[in-house]
């Protein structure tokens, strides 16, 4: 069979609201050269989930209604955002925004 014939397996992925574009798309550690470090991909998506949930102050209801997606699927979004968040932190890795 022909890959572009292929079968998805799955739901296809919703198109997520995001009202947020950061001006900024890297963080790294201070002093460490960017070709020393590894790098942790947090997407616009998961940004604007920690954006709603800590910096506007959104409960997580409110929040996922703004993004349009479920409670359970920003619970998700936002579980993700802290544990990479978490990681760069503590082991000193660069952070990267993708779409």
């Amino acid at each position: 069979m022909n890959n572009r014939h292929r079968r998805q397996s799955g739901r296809p992925r919703l198109k997520r609201h995001i009202c947020f574009n950061p001006r900024v798309n890297y963080f790294k550690p201070r002093g460490v050269p960017m070709c020393e470090l590894e790098v942790v991909e947090l997407t616009t998506e998961e940004i604007e989930a920690l954006r709603l949930k800590n910096i506007v102050g959104l409960d997580q209801n409110e929040c996922a209604k703004r993004m349009k997606t479920s409670q359970s699927t920003l619970q998700r979004i936002l579980l993700s955002a802290c544990t990479k968040v978490t990681e760069a932190l503590i082991n000193g890795k660069a952070i990267k925004i993708i779409n």
